[in-house]
């Protein structure tokens, strides 16, 4: 038993190197948009889509925000209101009409998605098609989702990112909500694993294959999703920012697109999560598809979140049982790269340091919610969100 300890923590010491030193310093966060956009002679025109489905609660707050940005170039802004079985749509023309603000504004009422098609995505080709006819001037869609509040100056310093770098598509990871216990345990390490699937250092690297986007704030550049075949070529993409930020780097220019994907504590989520029931609903919606519905990956990912996540503290908290030096020692060293490398992220997020060590903790859930997106699919009911199930397209 203890050789089989001392085994597991070496490995577990061993990834940890590797993850700390060599996974693109996926652990910082120094990946963010300028603080203030430089004077430009000419501001791009953009398209703003915002697809919304039951958002009656948040819609407000989101539409007038949009309304606030201080955008000096044409800005054109469409709410698709997806089949919504609340009073989104009508919610989201009084805000506006309350706002009084001069930027164009209008909803549409979308229709719905065909069998090949997943929801957003269809209600973004369905906004995408409305504003052809109005907007042919566009130079860049902006993609935000209804549960989003930006800072007024969130579109110039998008711009000012996208044209200064010349980019093809700039993604913001918002800052989520973080109240209740359950959010402050669980919403930082989201953010964590997830910069350590797509290493945000990786994604701006043209040599590097590695692709992604968070769904919350994507701006576009119109001819590099032309070319990439458009929304409709992404049309059945359950997890739809990755795998359109992946097509954009494969297929935005004949060489290749530029693809930027940051952080931001100005731009916030403004869903409540409802605790652990809403948290775990949303990662079990797309953690299966992730692994490609494949019970061999599903089996790695979980014996490897066992050995990165939970060995280190088991090795420590069961030394007096094994009494192995080298178990304590590499699983002590393993919890305490751990620990290190999430520190960035609580402090993005204005939470005490003492939170660091209890990742384990949040790794062992999140395994659990790995687990039961796999159930959820096998039962036929993967990717349901808002009262549709779209894993089997």
């Amino acid at each position: 038993m203890a050789s089989l300890v001392v085994f597991l923590s070496i490995l577990s010491l061993g990834s940890w190197i590797y993850l700390v030193f060599y996974r693109g310093n996926f652990w910082r966060v120094g990946e963010t948009l300028p603080r203030e956009a430089a004077k430009r002679d000419n501001w791009p025109s953009v398209v703003t889509i915002v697809p919304a489905r039951n958002e009656a609660g948040v819609i407000n707050t989101t539409v007038k925000a949009l309304l606030k940005q201080d955008y000096p170039g044409k800005l054109r802004i469409l709410v698709v209101d997806d089949q919504s079985r609340d009073r989104t749509g009508k919610v989201a023309m009084r805000a506006a009409e309350a706002s009084e603000s001069p930027i164009s504004f209008s909803v549409l009422s979308g229709s719905p998605p065909p069998a090949d098609w997943t929801g957003k995505l269809w209600a973004l080709s369905q906004g995408i098609n409305k504003m052809a006819h109005t907007a042919q001037d566009a130079d860049y869609y902006w993609f935000t989702d209804a549960d989003v509040a930006h800072s007024k100056s969130c579109l110039r310093r998008l711009i000012q990112k996208a044209e200064d770098g010349d980019q093809d598509l700039v993604s913001l990871m918002v800052k989520l909500e973080s109240k209740g216990i359950w959010e402050l345990l669980l919403i930082p390490p989201f953010v964590y694993f997830f910069k350590k699937l797509y290493p945000f250092e990786w994604i701006s690297d043209p040599t590097k294959k590695t692709a992604g986007a968070a769904g919350g704030c994507v701006l576009i550049r119109r001819k590099a999703l032309e070319n990439a075949g458009g929304i409709e070529s992404i049309r059945n993409a359950l997890i739809d920012d990755c795998t359109l930020a992946d097509r954009i780097k494969k297929f935005g220019r004949p060489e290749g697109g530029r693809v930027w994907l940051g952080l931001t504590a100005r731009s916030k989520s403004i869903r409540p999560y409802d605790g652990l029931k809403g948290i775990w609903r949303m990662v079990a919606r797309t953690a299966y598809t992730q692994l490609e519905h494949s019970p061999l990956k599903l089996l790695l990912a979980v014996l490897g979140m066992i050995v990165v996540y939970l060995v280190p503290p088991i090795a420590v908290a069961t030394f007096p049982l094994h009494n192995n030096d080298w178990a304590l020692y590499a699983g002590g060293a393993s919890w305490f790269f751990m620990a290190y490398t999430f520190w960035p992220t609580l402090r993005l997020y204005s939470l005490p340091i003492w939170l660091a060590p209890s990742l384990p903790i949040a790794a062992a859930f999140y395994t659990l919610m790995t687990v039961d997106s796999a159930f959820s699919h096998w039962r036929g009911k993967g990717g349901e969100w808002k009262g549709r199930t779209q894993a089997a397209h």
